[in-house]
């Protein structure tokens, strides 16, 4: 069960046998704990500069519609790994299919209408699990990682407009 939990979850093996213990062996309820105690370390880890990162690009509907992504992270280590820079074509293909204005709530002006969830990148649904946002996949990241992980910028391109 530990090395299932490892599997999903990303997480060291005390953690896991940790949160399966807390959880009597359920272990849903376990990889709750440990995203749970991801989230609180990559909270800690916010302030760390992210001076690594990887610029992705995607590509859709024939090539009518096109998106380029900046996410940066602390090493290059985590930068090239598979998982982060999966994750930087996910928030690639996010803006191409829902053309945010913004990354963050913060960089939101008074001229933009409508709501958060349609403007600001991070709040937006994932396209591929509704019931997830960007920044819920970006705090995923940041619990299996260790490391401070941020959208730092993108632009969108369709032909046309």
């Amino acid at each position: 069960m530990v090395k299932e939990l490892r599997d999903t979850s990303g997480s060291g093996v005390m953690d896991a046998k940790r949160a399966l213990e807390e959880a009597n062996g359920d272990m849903a309820a376990a990889a709750n704990i440990l995203r749970e105690r991801g989230l609180a370390a990559a909270a800690k880890r916010a302030e760390r500069e992210t001076g690594q990162g990887v610029v992705d690009t995607y590509i859709h509907a024939g090539g009518r519609i096109g998106s380029l992504v900046e996410v940066n992270c602390e090493t290059d280590f985590v930068a090239n790994t598979d998982e982060f820079r999966t994750l930087v074509h996910e928030i690639a293909m996010q803006v191409a299919a829902m053309n945010p204005s913004v990354v963050s709530a913060e960089d939101r002006g008074p001229e933009l209408e409508g709501s958060d969830e349609e403007i600001v990148l991070m709040n937006q649904p994932w396209v591929k699990d509704s019931s997830k946002t960007i920044l819920d996949l970006v705090q995923d990241s940041m619990a299996k990682t260790g490391e401070n992980i941020r959208v730092r910028r993108f632009a969108r391109f369709e032909l046309g407009s």
